[in-house]
């Protein structure tokens, strides 16, 4: 039985570690590198070096950028009042185009999930303390998920056991979460809906 070349196993086995990708498609993809130039694959290296080499977390919100502080966080213009916690910073970038947010970020990279081996301290949560001084909302913007809703509720909870005086004049809201532009409401889930019903507002 022929086996697959040594160089090909060993990145099929490289393009497995990533998420979502299973076997069959993590040998597509080896093969289909095999069919680029040496030149574009020697461009292909030096850019996932770079990806490493070239970018930084901002030591005040973890966010991803290409210095440290991030561009929010030294924005002087940015309204310091309003404290945004989100679990990654694909999140953030989310969040600005929509062009409707104008205060910080601090992002968790990550949320709290027991099953598997993540708690609050394998994430950026703890320090979230430190960032409260002049924020008068706190907004918890935690995917909508057991996950999410577990370490919004911990995060909640955390602030009222270390800053209790804080607590007490601290805005902590949570983000809307509801039926979606387009969607259908027969096909919606009980929980969407509960969701969508509890947020509702006036017209």
């Amino acid at each position: 039985m022929q086996k697959l070349p040594r160089a090909v196993r060993a990145m099929t086995e490289q393009f497995e570690r990533l998420p979502g990708v299973g076997p069959k498609s993590a040998q597509r993809l080896s093969f289909y590198l095999l069919h680029w130039p040496e030149a574009r694959l020697q461009d292909f290296a030096d850019k996932l070096i770079a990806l490493k080499r070239d970018t930084v977390l901002c030591k005040q919100c973890h966010n991803v950028s290409e210095h440290d502080p991030c561009d929010i966080c030294a924005d002087t213009s940015r309204d310091a009042s309003k404290l945004m916690i989100l679990e990654q910073p694909l999140d953030v970038f989310a969040i600005e185009r929509s062009d409707s947010y104008d205060g910080l970020y601090h992002v968790l990279h990550g949320s709290i999930a027991p099953l598997n081996n993540i708690g609050p301290d394998q994430i950026f949560l703890h320090d979230i303390i430190g960032r409260l001084e002049g924020v008068t909302e706190l907004i918890l913007a935690t995917n909508p998920t057991l996950e999410g809703e577990a370490t919004a509720l911990y995060i909640n909870e955390y602030i009222q056991q270390q800053r209790p005086e804080l607590a007490q004049v601290l805005q902590v809201t949570r983000i809307g979460h509801g039926l979606p532009i387009g969607a259908d409401i027969e096909y919606a889930d009980g929980v969407t809906l509960k969701r969508a019903l509890e947020g509702r507002r006036g017209m």
